[in-house]
């Protein structure tokens, strides 16, 4: 039995050497084109732009290079796909030699021999695919780009363990231990049972440490701390770990012994979908509870518009697994609560989100994030003593929120038409406030009323010039003073940069005198020119 244990043990590693490696080489560069094809996995919050944006509005950032949408292909693209381990030869050798110390009682030495060849073997596989040893505490510090990292390290790696390393190794289990009883109870080896979970054994002790460790990460992320910034890596999770659950069932829920793995993988997917509601949630109170402390300058986008937006363009782009775990409609009076706690603020808004049977939840959530800004933008707007720059704000931030609705076919169809018209109609409202302080009063300076003279029976004798000289007195006094106030509120982004002297060439005034030179031609450079007014 001893010289049998060692040629088990023997061949187990000398043969393996030579062709396990070479099956397993092509495991890290497995195709994932069945990955869901969304913008990349790191198009994220954080680590997507998604405080950025291009010159048109649309959110980018070096993540955003491909725009496709969520759907799940795992099944059909990857699936078992069982590699050959040893040569038949040596599979055939391994059999024979397991059937003998079997048949003489040394059924469970053989279980401790092969694992002890086999699970370093399926260790170093694993790693090989880039799954790190690490601890519950060292997942959950994981921030930013090295979470986003070791995600998609993650899910690269599980998706090829599961098909090729672990339903090999079971294939090979089945081979070498088919039909052998592995106990020492003849009357256990004789129930009808036992001839089919022969290789039970053998195959969870080389694959249970390993099996643990990689669904232990998706584990720990799902206990972590909830940030904004996680939700869609959490997400990327729970769309890996459904879609390879069929073939992890096929794997290990047949086996007694192995079965506690895929229920594990199974229940992960339980806190992975508490974790995405409650960052849901935690988003939306961030969102309401962000202070406001100092205008923006010039009434332009606030960042937190630009953050809010672009986020919820990617929550819609992940519709499909949204759809499923957001099954509850937002609760306004946790809200209210939180925003009554804010002294100088607007009322909340009593939002009549439309009738539950005719809107998804996430819909609801959508509808009920983009109200939470308006509130707080409500909120920022009074930070300005200008009136005009205070609707001015209000109509740059609305604008840019209905033109990233109406840019994404999936954020337009969860919004709805009717909260999107509601959302331009505050727009227009803004944009005609704006008009009519910062401008009426200078438009009312070239209407023609009072500057006619009226003659001794009442006719009008043609126009008055001083009434005239006036006017074009006011129209200027009243120009000049807009003019100085607004200018300096865009003046305000050029002037703050880092010596703007170095890339600022020409003022206004200087181009509108090269412009006019291109016509009228010009003897001299647009520094050297003085501005005539005739």
């Amino acid at each position: 039995m001893a010289r049998l244990e060692g040629e088990l043990r023997h061949v187990l590693a000398a043969r393996a050497l030579d062709l396990e490696i070479e099956a397993l080489a092509g495991l890290s560069s497995l195709s994932l084109s069945g990955s869901g094809g969304r913008r990349n996995s790191d198009a994220t919050p954080a680590a997507a732009g998604v405080e950025e944006d291009d010159d048109d509005g649309r959110g980018g950032g070096s993540g955003s290079s491909s725009v496709g949408r969520r759907h799940r292909t795992y099944r059909s693209l990857l699936s078992i796909r069982e590699v050959d381990l040893y040569p038949a030869d040596a599979i055939s050798d391994l059999h024979a030699i397991v059937s003998c110390m079997s048949e003489a009682g040394y059924g469970r030495e053989c279980v401790q021999v092969y694992a002890s060849v086999r699970k370093p073997a399926v260790d170093s596989a694993l790693r090989r695919l880039g799954v790190e040893t690490l601890s519950i505490g060292d997942v959950q510090q994981l921030e930013g780009d090295a979470l986003e990292a070791k995600v998609r390290r993650w899910i690269r790696a599980a998706r090829a363990a599961v098909p090729r390393v672990f339903a090999s190794e079971r294939r090979l289990c089945f081979n070498i231990f088919r039909d052998l009883p592995l106990c020492d109870s003849a009357a256990a080896a004789a129930t009808a049972t036992a001839a089919v979970a022969t290789h039970d054994a053998p195959f969870a002790e080389a694959v249970k440490g390993a099996a643990l460790q990689l669904f232990g990460f998706a584990e720990a992320i799902s206990i972590g701390r909830r940030s904004p910034e996680k939700l869609f890596k959490i997400i990327d999770l729970h769309d890996a770990l459904s879609d390879m659950l069929p073939d992890i069932s096929d794997i290990f829920a047949a086996s007694k012994a192995a079965e506690s793995i895929y229920v594990q993988a199974a229940e992960i997917r339980s806190p992975l979908a508490d974790a995405v509601r409650g960052i849901l949630s935690e988003f939306e109170n961030a969102v309401l509870r962000d202070p406001s402390k100092t205008p923006v300058p010039g009434g332009t986008i606030h960042p937190l518009t630009r953050y809010v937006m672009n986020y919820s363009s990617l929550i819609s782009d992940y519709k499909t697994t949204l759809s499923e775990l957001i099954i509850s409609r937002p609760s306004s009076a946790t809200s209210r609560i939180a925003a009554e706690g804010s002294e100088a603020a607007p009322a909340f808004p009593d939002l009549d989100l439309p009738d539950p049977d005719s809107q998804l939840p996430l819909a609801a959530h959508l509808v009920w994030i983009i109200a939470v800004l308006e509130h707080n933008l409500e909120s920022k707007a009074l930070l300005y003593k200008d009136a005009a720059l205070y609707h001015l704000f209000i109509m740059n931030n609305v604008h840019y929120i209905v033109h990233k609705v109406k840019d994404s076919a999936e954020l337009r169809g969860l919004i709805g038409d009717e909260y999107l018209k509601r959302l331009t109609g505050k727009f227009r409202l803004a944009a005609t406030s704006y008009q009519r302080i910062a401008w009426l009063k200078i438009l009312n300076c070239l209407r023609d009323e009072g500057l006619h003279a009226t003659g001794g029976l009442g006719v009008s004798s043609g126009i008055s010039k001083s009434a005239l000289r006036e006017r074009f007195k006011a129209f200027n006094s009243a120009f000049e003073v807009a003019h100085k106030i607004e200018s300096a509120w865009f003046r305000h982004h050029i002037e703050n940069g880092r010596h703007p002297e170095m890339y600022i060439k020409y003022s206004v005034e200087d181009l509108e005198i090269a412009m006019a030179d291109f016509f009228e031609g010009a003897p001299s450079s647009p520094h050297n020119r003085r501005r005539s007014h005739g």
